[in-house]
């Protein structure tokens, strides 16, 4: 049966709708990617992803099972769409020699991009290798490349990834608005230096959900510049907790502010919920934190704020910090110390805490009530607090 011409309209624009709402795919192995771990197989990737950023369509990069062996690489925009989904069915494996991407700073960059989501996927820095060399003293070690980085880049999702060994940080957000990490898993040693597992700085608008993360420093770093951060659900440990800092290393520097930590746990970890700042002059500040339902399990300082970081005791003995830290609320923090002090609140002497607020906390330290310093932190406590506060009032 033949249909009147008056319906042929309506089904051509049916039609040409239906194709356009597919989405554009690049399998990179039809660009010549290796899915055989040895092979580099860089070009492919890049070749794949200019043809997505060449696209004024929505597309998709998939990467079937099999491990692809990729140097450093620096996914550029300006990109044609603001829709581009990089679907990981494999593993992204670093060159074994921790000297080829060592010196890189990154080793998978995302630059200038807008609307980008990997969904899936295994990165492995394949970083222990520097991690021996940097524990040896050996000073020809290379600094160490960051997992993946997305720099000024907009409207990013990071969906149910797995980031594996890095040589330095895992995952890095930097000068980015409207982010979401969700799902992802960070794994290394809890002696790998310096491989902070999710850092956030000069970002607004990043949400960080539903993740679970165990390395060798901060599970979450917080660098100056970061506003408007949430951070849900997430597992801690091993590693150095979650922290909002270290600020005041530049003498003008932006602040933190606007931080929601809340339904955390910790277990194992060197700190609990931290901030930091380093003992010397600075214009930064950290404001309107707040740190809810957190679950301490053996953690060594489970609220912890240090205004007199100073490494090595190099640049800074002797001074105060001006990093300016007020309004932070610890609201229904409970659990078990590893150590006799489970609250302790060393701030800057120049600068005093001001407005730290103590609300239904319970830590204790082998069955004890833990206890608590304080010194040049003023605020006020309510509920039930133990170890009893000793904030000045």
């Amino acid at each position: 049966m033949s249909l009147p011409i008056k319906f042929l309209p309506f089904l051509l624009i049916l039609f040409f709708s239906s194709s356009l709402a597919i989405p554009l795919s690049y399998n990179v192995l039809s660009f010549g990617a290796r899915p055989d771990g040895q092979t580099d197989s860089v070009k492919s990737f890049l070749a794949a992803w200019a043809q997505a950023c060449g696209s004024a369509e929505a597309a998709t990069i998939y990467v079937p099972p099999g491990r692809y062996l990729l140097s450093n690489v620096v996914f550029q925009g300006q990109c044609k769409n603001n829709d581009i989904t990089i679907r990981i069915d494999g593993t992204l494996v670093a060159p074994a020699d921790y000297h080829v991407i060592g010196n890189a700073e990154n080793w998978i960059l995302f630059e200038h991009v807008s609307g980008v989501s990997i969904n899936g996927g295994v990165l492995d820095g394949q970083g222990a290798g520097l991690w021996a060399c940097k524990k040896s003293d050996n000073s020809n070690c290379p600094s160490g490349a960051t997992t993946l980085r997305f720099s000024n880049s907009n409207n990013v999702v990071i969906n149910g990834l797995a980031s594996v060994d890095s040589q330095m940080f895992h995952i890095v957000i930097n000068g980015c608005n409207d982010v979401k990490v969700q799902g992802v898993k960070v794994s290394a040693a809890g002696d790998s230096p310096n491989t902070d597992g999710i850092h956030v700085q000069s970002s607004s608008g990043v949400t960080i959900l539903d993740s679970k993360i165990g390395t060798g420093d901060d599970c979450v770093s917080v660098g100056p510049g970061a506003t408007n951060l949430w951070i849900e659900n997430v597992a801690c440990g091993p590693g150095h907790g979650i922290s909002i800092g270290s600020l005041g290393k530049e003498q003008q520097e932006a602040g933190v502010q606007n931080v929601t930590v809340t339904s955390v746990t910790f277990t194992g970890t060197q700190n609990g919920v931290r901030i930091k700042s380093w003992g010397r002059t600075s214009g930064g500040f950290a404001r309107n934190i707040l740190f809810q339902h957190a679950l301490m399990n053996n953690v060594d300082n489970p609220i912890i704020i240090d205004q007199n970081y100073c490494p090595d005791n190099e640049n800074c003995p002797g001074q105060a910090s001006g990093v300016k830290i007020s309004d932070v609320i610890y609201q229904d923090i409970h659990g078990t110390s590893a150590t006799e002090v489970g609250v302790k609140l060393d701030c800057s002497s120049k600068n005093p805490c001001t407005g730290i607020s103590l609300e239904d906390v319970k830590l204790v330290y082998k069955n004890q009530p833990a206890e608590a310093s304080c010194t040049n932190a003023d605020g006020s406590a309510s509920g039930f607090v133990l170890p009893n506060s000793c904030l000045k009032t």
